[in-house]
């Protein structure tokens, strides 16, 4: 469940709601992990090894949810400093695309990438685009897609944190140190 956790750091920024739910996962899982190793063992007054491990495990797991916490928080500070410098929102939040991903599903990444494939949020326009779809509107939709397929590292590295980017080291380096000194002590 830890390193499911770590999952979170390589996923881009932006997707609050796949890095929210994986962290609440990861946490809910393993908070009934420790409940379920609790109930089968025998109660004593004393603290056990596998209670320090479970609880230690958990910490690093609530760890990850509160980076991104960080990560979006310091985003947010970034973004509202460049629209206070320039005057308009970053491309990082481009409203166009951020609309033009909740019709297809596709993060658009350029200009020339939304004026290709440029979406209405009027109505009319969008049905008339839906019920009307020419092999060429489709090609381009597969030549987007095919593109950005092979750009996707360079998104996911351009488009992360640099608090992303330390954790994704620093993270399973404590987490095997911790390993190494509590197998090392309890057995």
């Amino acid at each position: 469940m830890v390193m499911l956790s770590w999952v979170s750091f390589w996923i881009d920024r932006r997707a609050v709601p796949a890095r929210v739910s994986l962290g609440i996962t990861t946490v809910l899982t393993m908070s009934t992990i420790i409940t379920a190793v609790s109930a089968s063992m025998p109660q004593v007054s004393y603290l056990k090894a596998v209670d320090v491990y479970l609880w230690v495990s958990s910490f690093f797991v609530f760890l990850s949810v509160i980076e991104y916490a960080a990560v979006n928080y310091l985003t947010t500070v970034e973004e509202r400093k460049q629209f206070k410098k320039t005057g308009k929102i970053s491309r990082m939040y481009n409203i166009d695309a951020v609309q033009a991903m909740a019709f297809d599903g596709c993060y658009h990444d350029s200009e020339i990438d939304m004026d290709q494939t440029s979406l209405s949020l009027n109505s009319e326009d969008f049905m008339r685009r839906k019920s009307i779809r020419s092999p060429s509107t489709d090609s381009t939709r597969i030549k987007r897609r095919k593109s950005l397929g092979g750009h996707v590292g360079r998104i996911i590295l351009e488009n992360n944190h640099v608090i992303d980017t330390y954790s994704r080291i620093l993270f399973p380096i404590v987490y095997i140190l911790f390993n190494l000194f509590y197998w090392g002590v309890y057995v």
